[in-house]
């Protein structure tokens, strides 16, 4: 099996793990399933990892239905926006943190928003979330603004395509959920934010979400 694996003080590992499908292997293929926390013992040469040991730490993680589309977006968005071997503790961090919330059944949206706004603030990519783009005065909440990657909001029109409130942004900066209308627009600023840092590329688990959703 080839394993990408997140670490706290290595970044994200490419790992190869040999026999595990074996039936009496020293490392069983369960141990390795996603959203586990392990304790790894590596043999590292070039690029890729060898492994010669893994432990699991504390309870099996288990995440089903809804929490477990939305645990595979998240693997999927950290390893499109990580590169290997690159150490990056606050995204360790916010993961972790996001598959506790992903655990206890949290608002699966404000969760997922949460954690993108995190993801991109500690890979360098962060939001600006307070001040208008050109006058650099703060955001008016009852203002409507169009978002743009490199420059950041400014106000638009109603009726301008994916325009957001001033206090949707206010509230995703201050770690405050808004309300639906809020989320949605939310979500998709932060895809067009994630396919311009991606070249213009697409999230499979996009497409998985949104035939998940649509069976509803």
């Amino acid at each position: 099996m080839l394993l990408e694996c997140l670490t706290r003080d290595h970044g994200r590992i490419g790992v190869i793990a040999r026999g595990v499908r074996r039936e009496k292997a020293r490392v069983q293929r369960a141990q390795l399933e996603p959203f586990q926390l392990l304790s790894l013992d590596l043999m590292q040469r070039g690029e890729l990892a060898t492994l010669q040991a893994a432990e699991g730490v504390g309870a099996p993680g288990r995440l089903t239905g809804d929490a477990g589309l939305a645990g595979l977006y998240l693997n999927e968005l950290t390893v499109r926006l990580t590169g290997r071997q690159d150490p990056l503790p606050e995204v360790f961090d916010a993961y972790a943190l996001t598959l506790a919330r992903l655990s206890v059944n949290e608002p699966l949206a404000w969760t997922l928003r949460r954690f993108e706004r995190d993801l991109l603030d500690a890979v360098g990519y962060g939001l600006q979330l307070e001040f208008e783009a050109e006058s650099g005065e703060l955001l008016e909440p009852s203002q409507l603004y169009r978002y743009a990657v490199e420059q950041g909001p400014s106000p638009c029109r109603p009726g301008t395509a994916h325009a957001l409130r001033g206090a949707d942004l206010i509230a995703l900066s201050q770690d405050i959920s808004p309300d639906v209308a809020g989320l949605s627009a939310l979500r998709a600023m932060m895809r067009e934010v994630i396919r311009f840092h991606l070249g213009g590329g697409e999230l499979r688990a996009w497409h998985v979400l949104g035939a998940a959703m649509s069976r509803r």
